[in-house]
């Protein structure tokens, strides 16, 4: 369901031709779109200069996604078993690290995250990362949809 829920988004987007300057995926279920469009839909117009923001959220599925969910998941050529791989432990740990990947920048939704994961993709170089801070999330995320949007 999650490559469906993933893949239709971004059709909706594509099909209306409404060019968004950033997308903001939040949760594992968003996991495939920060790969998707940097992979699947690099070739897209109206998403060449879209910056992704991925939110990690509190680690609520414990389940195993489907025995299929790799191969379901290359939804075309452009989809490479490196881009596969990220996703390979075959879980939202996996959704999450697949999201904060390809994402431009990457925030936690909540104090509550799992703090594993929370050091692992803090660690992340070359991105913009915004902890939790329910204090300063609103000028925070101002911040950041700011200086992305430049």
């Amino acid at each position: 369901r999650t490559v469906l829920f993933c893949k239709g988004a971004l059709e909706t987007v594509k099909k209306f031709g409404w060019p968004p300057d950033i997308i903001h995926c939040s949760g594992w279920m968003t996991g495939l779109i920060p790969m998707y469009i940097k992979t699947a839909y690099k070739k897209e117009p109206v998403f060449s200069h879209s910056k992704i923001v991925y939110t990690i959220s509190e680690n609520t599925f414990k389940d195993k996604l489907g025995s299929d969910f790799l191969k379901l998941l290359a939804i075309n050529d452009h989809v490479t078993k490196k881009d596969q791989d990220v996703y390979s432990e075959n879980n939202n740990v996996a959704m999450f690290r697949g999201g904060a990947t390809y994402a431009d920048a990457v925030t936690f939704g909540s104090e509550n995250i799992d703090k594993k994961l929370m050091d692992e993709f803090s660690k992340i170089k070359g991105k913009k990362i915004l902890k939790f801070n329910p204090d300063s999330d609103l000028t925070d995320y101002l911040q950041l949809y700011t200086d992305l949007a430049k």
